[in-house]
């Protein structure tokens, strides 16, 4: 099985260097160009499923990279970005207090304020590989796969899927708008293939 891991396309958040969480922010002009050359990149990629965050900025990724495929894009819950709480819409760089350690000591790191927690987040990523991707490979192990996701909740994926520590969590190339990490699944095991491509 292939799987294909996109991160959304740039928004106008991400251009100030806001954290954006839960927020429900739309792509940006410069973000659709963006996701557009991506669709442009894998559009000979015969997708057997598509899934995405139910959060505007990935979904509408993956609708511009699905093109005309005949094909229905599944929302999941479970591939929400983390949520920052209060601290959704602040400058990233601007960070104080627990908040600082999200990026820098992810293992001391507190979520406070409406923030999701590390554990929460990586609980509900496992279960999404468990139970969906795993049984499609045990069933289907020709299938490709696109998800459509986030800056933290891909970062989640990638960890279980490489059995990778929480404190290696952000290690790895940083995987900008509409990068794309290439992963084969074969009998359990998983290899990454290709790193934060853009196209």
């Amino acid at each position: 099985m292939i799987l294909y891991i996109v991160r959304h396309g740039e928004t106008e958040w991400n251009k100030m260097g806001k954290m954006q969480g839960r927020t429900d922010i739309s792509l940006s002009e410069d973000g659709r160009k963006l996701a557009q050359k991506t669709a442009d990149g894998l559009k000979n990629i015969k997708f057997d499923y598509i899934f995405s965050s139910p959060l505007e900025r990935a979904y509408e990724t993956a609708c511009i990279i699905k093109w005309d495929r005949d094909i229905e894009i599944v929302k999941d819950e479970r591939l929400i970005e983390i949520g920052f709480g209060l601290y959704e819409g602040t400058v990233v760089e601007e960070r104080k207090g627990s908040i600082a350690y999200f990026f820098d000591d992810p293992e001391n790191y507190v979520a406070e304020k409406g923030a999701e927690s590390y554990e929460s987040l990586l609980a509900r990523t496992k279960a999404f590989i468990e139970n969906v991707l795993f049984p499609i490979e045990e069933k289907e192990p020709d299938a490709t796969i696109l998800i459509s996701g986030h800056g933290a909740l891909n970062k989640a994926l990638f960890l279980h899927l490489l059995h990778k520590q929480l404190k290696d969590f952000w290690s790895g190339v940083y995987q900008g708008n509409c990068a794309v990490n290439k992963f084969e699944i074969k009998n359990g095991n998983v290899s990454l293939i290709e790193e934060a491509k853009y196209y």
